[in-house]
């Protein structure tokens, strides 16, 4: 369903040039399944990442008889592999930036961090990307404000991949309709007004690489899994309760409350997967591994260390900014060695997209 008030009917032709960069996001209540063009069957919120970015420079010109509407370049190198999602993305948001047909679109993009690292890139990638896309339809909307220009990037990064609409600012974001914040819904993420404790302002991601390969499963089939799951209601609701519960720890610092729904948030990802038709198990060995070496660890130390998952692999440990030299220890002496190349990332929460200076 066409949504109207993302719509900018004007045609015109320009040029124009322009480059952003966009953060990568790990959710603490996980979005898993959907439904129409993009749309979450349950909420979700997310620390936005500070490090793991990609930057994107888009050079629009009017469009010559007879050319491809695009052309890419990932890390200064053709890329055909990206192709068909590109062609997906702009098939979708055109119809609400109809001078989209007009233009030829030179797309050059990069990452801070190896795209085979294990870290969802298409979230940074798609929101960088919708992030260029409406900075030039901002030349030609001279009334619009930044709040308006953030809400409708967040609407078309959606349209090319779902996490992407949190991707856009920080440092927490809100996707998908929620009693428990005011202003959410399912067409774009949300900067909740909540005063967060101040312990969450520099919390660390550090993310260890287990599998650099690529996933098993494809997000949109995962997604597509949770059709007609035998415990999908009951996830739903989850989600639900669960995301009241966590913001009720963001907002008091209950360090105890925050890493159990963020483990039992992971573990139920993973959980659906086990369970769906056909069933996957993306976790691998060391995976479980590590997880109880984090178990024992915090046991032992008391320290608030906990992990996180997306739908792969590795495993992202939170804690807070205080905790970062013992946890790195913990890292380097005990756990490298379950990591692929002994491969880590440390990263910690960010603000979002940002434009970046053209060379």
């Amino acid at each position: 369903m066409q949504n109207d008030s993302f719509v900018f009917e004007a045609l015109f032709e320009a040029q124009f040039q322009t480059q952003w960069q966009a953060p990568s996001n790990i959710a603490l209540v996980k979005y898993w399944g959907k439904h129409g063009s993009q749309l979450p069957k349950n909420p979700s919120i997310s620390f936005t990442l500070s490090k793991c970015v990609t930057t994107t420079s888009v050079h629009f010109s009017p469009q010559k008889k007879g050319e491809a509407r695009f052309d890419f370049l990932f890390n200064q190198k053709k890329q055909a592999d990206f192709h068909p999602k590109i062609e997906q993305f702009l098939d979708r948001i055109t119809p609400y930036f109809p001078a989209l047909k007009q233009h030829h679109l030179s797309i050059s993009s990069q990452n801070s961090f190896p795209h085979s690292s294990g870290i969802a890139s298409s979230a940074s990638a798609m929101a960088a990307l919708a992030m260029c896309i409406v900075d030039f339809e901002k030349q030609h909307h001279p009334d619009w404000s930044a709040p308006s220009m953030l809400q409708k990037a967040s609407f078309l990064a959606r349209l090319g991949s779902g996490s992407a609409a949190r991707s856009i600012a920080g440092p927490l974001m809100v996707w998908g309709q929620s009693e428990d914040f005011l202003g959410s819904n399912d067409q774009y993420a949300i900067v909740p007004q909540v005063n967060w404790h101040p312990v969450f302002k520099e919390y660390q991601d550090t993310i260890l690489v287990v599998d650099k390969g690529v996933k098993k499963v494809s997000s949109t089939l995962g997604h597509g899994l949770m059709d007609g799951h035998p415990f999908a209601s009951q996830r739903f609701a989850q989600a639900h309760d669960h995301i009241q519960q966590l913001k009720t720890a963001l907002t008091t610092g209950d360090l105890d409350q925050f890493i159990d729904l963020s483990e039992a948030e992971a573990l139920t990802l993973h959980a659906m997967m086990m369970t769906s038709n056909p069933r996957f198990v993306l976790m691998q060995p060391n995976t479980l591994a590590l997880i109880h070496k984090i178990w024992d660890f915090r046991a032992q130390t008391r320290r608030p260390l906990c992990f996180t998952l997306d739908a792969g692999a590795n495993i992202h440990l939170l804690y807070p900014q205080q905790e970062r030299i013992p946890v790195l220890d913990f890292i380097k002496n005990e756990l490298l060695s379950y990591c692929q190349q002994e491969q880590y990332i440390e990263d910690q929460v960010g603000n979002g997209t940002q434009k970046i200076p053209l060379p």
